[in-house]
């Protein structure tokens, strides 16, 4: 009989900031995140990559706390497969091994999973997807495109509860970006994503304004409306 999943609590921020060499990076954030499709935006160096790290326990926090579903993700990384994923903007950062089916393994493999239930597990995601002749292809002849999507089918064999995404358009052609769009929208788990350009939060239920590693601005799509105000302006105001 398997086990009734624990409640969502989503991730939870209480005033927590980091200094790193001595600068400060964020600085009193506190939030908690519970929304289907949050937004965080901001211009270059707010310290949304930073946020991101913070979330998925890549840093600890200076000083605060932050837990994901009741968890600090900075002390209990094997708790975190199953609570959370990242997508980071590139897939070169990401993948560690030299063929499709032993990237998309490694992490049910961390998960507990034997070498036979990873390698039927690989298979079926790969043939639901249309992609069985992926599984012996060494990873670093795939697109840019194809490797960020094969970093999201890591993940989702892992089936956490929220997802990170940094910049997850970067470097992508535009039908690329749609296809990957359409696969985002349609995915039950939380997406947090990450990024200096509106339209890469469009749609949010949340959006959150970072500025100088504070929280300048957290609300609706109305503060995505602000930012891009915001930017626009700056753009024309010359040099």
């Amino acid at each position: 009989m398997r086990a009734t999943p624990a409640p969502d609590q989503g991730l939870l921020l209480h005033q927590a900031g980091v200094t790193l060499s001595g600068k400060t990076i964020l600085r009193d954030i506190s939030l908690h995140l519970t929304e289907p499709r949050i937004g965080i935006v901001g211009r270059n160096g707010s310290g949304k990559t930073s946020l991101m790290r913070l979330m998925a326990g890549l840093i600890a926090p200076t000083y605060g706390a932050v837990t994901v579903d009741g968890t600090d993700p900075a002390r209990d990384r094997k708790a975190m497969l199953g609570k959370l994923g990242i997508l980071f903007q590139n897939p070169d950062h990401q993948i560690l091994f030299p063929t499709v089916e032993e990237e998309l393994a490694f992490g049910l493999r961390q998960q507990g999973a034997s070498e036979g239930e990873a390698r039927a597990a690989v298979r079926a995601s790969l043939a639901r997807d249309g992609r069985s002749h992926w599984a012996a292809a060494p990873t670093h002849t795939l697109s840019h495109g194809q490797r960020q999507y094969l970093c999201l089918m890591a993940i989702l064999l892992m089936a956490p509860r929220t997802i990170l995404l940094d910049e997850p358009f970067a470097g992508l052609d535009l039908p690329t970006e749609a296809r990957l769009q359409r696969r985002l929208a349609a995915l039950p788990q939380r997406l947090v994503t990450i990024s200096h350009s509106p339209a890469g939060v469009a749609g949010a239920d949340r959006v959150i304004w970072l500025d100088e590693g504070r929280v300048r601005r957290d609300g609706g799509p109305e503060v995505l409306a602000e930012f891009t105000a915001e930017m626009g302006a700056d753009r024309g105001g010359g040099c």
